[in-house]
Parts: structure tokens; C-alpha cells; sequence
């Protein structure tokens, strides 16, 4: 798995931990995660009662059929991110009954291409239907990224909507972790 980079955000004053795509980090410590989000969706999960959260960043729903998965490459789909991170906060103490999920991301910011956005927004509302696991608030779809800042301990959340001429390089560097350029 992706472990995330620490640096310094000038806004914030402070060290945060930036997540790529495919990454995940689960934390019980006062920390910030970030990560910027174009079709991307990144699910902010935190047990209220004993302090322990994190956050992932997938890129697709599902691995396609035959595709053989390392850890450094199953954060990169929904199916298995959601798995590592609900796995990750319950190994640390982390009660399901306690959770409170925040969803983002899931933008349509290339035109003419297929929804990718659209796709991860519909598997993550599915899964965590399916898990009887409640949204306690989102920010998904439209057509614009977005930068996301969660406070693990508190369980808040910032996001910065970026303007359209960011959705260009966020749409390569999402093809880069894809394999497709």
C-alpha cells in the first residue's frame, strides 16, 4: 500500500499527509490527511467513540478480471480500498456501530470520456448500503476536482472545489496511476 508523503501545507501551518492514488492511512493520532480528487473517490472513515480513523483514495470500482493484485496496487480499486481501510480502523479498536463515513470525489473532469467519476460514485454508495453502513455527508460528482483535508481526531473535513484548468493535469496524473499513458 501506498504510505502517504509528509509535508508542509502553508495554509494549514502544519505537516499533513498527502494520500496518491491507490493510498490509504489509518490513524488514532491528532494528524491531517489530503489528497486532491478528480474521478477519484476517497471515503473519510472514523470510529467517534475511540478516536481512530482514516481515509483511502481509489481510482476505479474493480479490479478487471484476471488481474492479479500486490499491495501496492489494491488500494487502487474501491472494492479492496474500502476493505483495507474499514479492516485497518477495526484492527486498531475501531467499532462498525461507530463509524461516521464521509464520501468525495467522484467528478466527471474529462469530457467525452467515460464517467469514471459516475462509476466510483455508484460503487461506494452501493458498498456501503450493502455493508448497512451510513453517509454522513458527501461531496460527490459534478465536474470539477477537489482537495480534500480530514482531520482524523475531529472527523472534519475541508474541501477546496479547484477550478476547471486543474481538472487537465489531475485527469493525466490519473491516467499515470492507471498505466495508461
Amino acid at each position: 500500500m501506498n504510505q502517504p508523503d509528509r509535508i508542509w501545507d502553508r495554509r494549514l501551518e502544519q505537516h499533513v499527509l498527502r494520500l496518491v492514488p491507490g493510498g490509504l492511512y489509518v490513524s488514532a493520532e491528532d494528524e491531517i490527511l489530503t489528497t486532491v480528487l478528480g474521478s477519484c473517490v476517497s471515503a473519510c472513515i472514523r470510529d467517534v467513540k475511540n478516536g481512530i480513523g482514516g481515509m483511502n483514495h481509489f481510482m476505479l470500482p474493480d479490479a478487471e478480471a484476471g488481474v492479479s493484485l500486490d499491495s501496492e496496487s489494491a488500494g487502487r480499486y474501491g472494492s479492496y480500498a474500502m476493505k483495507l481501510l474499514i479492516d485497518g480502523i477495526v484492527a486498531r479498536g475501531g467499532r462498525p456501530e461507530n463509524f461516521e463515513i464521509k464520501i468525495f470525489g467522484g467528478g466527471h473532469i474529462t469530457e467525452g470520456a467515460i464517467d469514471v467519476g459516475a462509476q466510483n460514485t455508484e460503487f461506494i454508495r452501493h458498498y456501503l448500503e450493502e455493508a448497512s453502513l451510513e453517509v454522513a455527508a458527501e461531496d460527490m460528482g459534478l465536474t470539477f476536482p477537489r482537495k480534500i483535508n480530514y482531520f482524523v481526531r475531529s472527523g472534519r473535513v475541508m474541501v477546496k472545489k479547484l477550478r476547471a484548468l486543474h481538472s487537465r493535469s489531475i485527469a493525466v496524473e490519473e491516467q499515470r496511476y492507471r498505466g495508461e499513458t
